[in-house]
């Protein structure tokens, strides 16, 4: 069983009240993956997330011709998984242990059942995971900017001229 206590250790649910928090952990039990456990397949249904507490997560997509590329590793602290809360419930990306983690797991049926319930606690929720997905957006597109660049814009050294002004002739 999660307690509220362990729970407010957690940077990313300080805006959480303990009222918040005690409900939130009535959804979540503790689990453990070994390392290359594969926690989220690609386009299947999602039915919860997880609140990281030790190991590396990465998160990877699908690209044709390219297979699986890693999008961005997810640490202690950080949150997997939101596509639950939105229809049709698939998971946009897939998602692979790369240490051993710890982790919370939060059942997203107990989660919308509770917001349901509890308005103002589904409103906390919800910033809560789109606070995560902002911060989600902003590292993929670091990411995808450090792929996708063009070289030649990092080049820093001053082009080397030869001959003279007018061709030295």
């Amino acid at each position: 069983m999660v307690t509220a206590e362990e729970l407010s250790a957690f940077a990313a649910l300080t805006a959480l009240d303990r009222a918040k928090l005690e409900t939130l952990a009535r959804a979540g039990h503790a689990v453990q993956y070994p390392a290359g456990q594969r926690l989220i397949v690609e386009g299947r249904r999602a039915d919860r997330c997880w609140l990281i507490s030790e190991g590396r997560v990465v998160l990877d997509a699908g690209v044709p011709g390219r297979g699986d590329v890693v999008v961005q590793t997810l640490g202690p602290g950080d949150l997997l998984g939101w596509s639950w809360l939105v229809p049709p419930y698939r998971w946009h990306f897939g998602a692979i242990t790369a240490d051993p983690v710890r982790a919370i797991e939060f059942d997203s049926t107990r989660l919308t059942e509770f917001a349901d319930a509890d308005p103002s606690f589904g409103h906390a929720l919800t910033l809560l995971l789109f606070e995560a997905l902002l911060e989600r957006l902003q590292a993929t597109r670091a990411r995808l900017l450090d792929l996708y660049r063009n070289p030649a814009e990092t080049c820093t050294a001053t082009p080397i001229r030869l001959g003279t002004p007018g061709g030295g002739r």
